[in-house]
């Protein structure tokens, strides 16, 4: 059996409704998924690449967090609108979305490196 090559972590994190920092769930981060997953498989892609849904990727105050790997990209304020650009650029073209990547400074502690070296390899 073949592996996956690349992976589309899409936070489904659910937390109390007064949190300040929000949630994805709540943000439509299911549906989200959802979309990733019939466009994949729409176009043929869905035994190459997977759309997984993710717990906590602590991002939520940036709208639905998706992260894509092996690149380490981290993408935030993630809409429906943005799947097919985000499949048609990065997962089919490998380019990333610029518009849509976590800049370090947004990213928490632990991942600012992450992204960083991970956009080393797209500039």
């Amino acid at each position: 059996m073949n592996r996956f090559e690349k992976h589309i972590f899409v936070c489904e994190n659910v937390r109390q409704e007064d949190h300040p920092r929000g949630c994805c769930s709540e943000k439509g981060s299911n549906e989200i998924r959802q979309v990733f997953k019939k466009r994949l498989k729409e176009l043929g892609l869905n035994t190459q690449i997977r759309a997984n849904a993710a717990g906590c990727l602590d991002s939520c105050e940036h709208g639905v967090t998706v992260v894509i790997y092996p690149e380490q990209v981290w993408y935030g304020n993630v809409t429906k609108d943005d799947v097919e650009e985000i499949i048609q650029k990065h997962i089919v073209n490998n380019q990333p979305v610029n518009r849509l990547i976590l800049k370090d400074k947004n990213l928490p502690a632990g991942r600012q490196e992450f992204n960083k070296d991970a956009n080393k390899e797209w500039n």
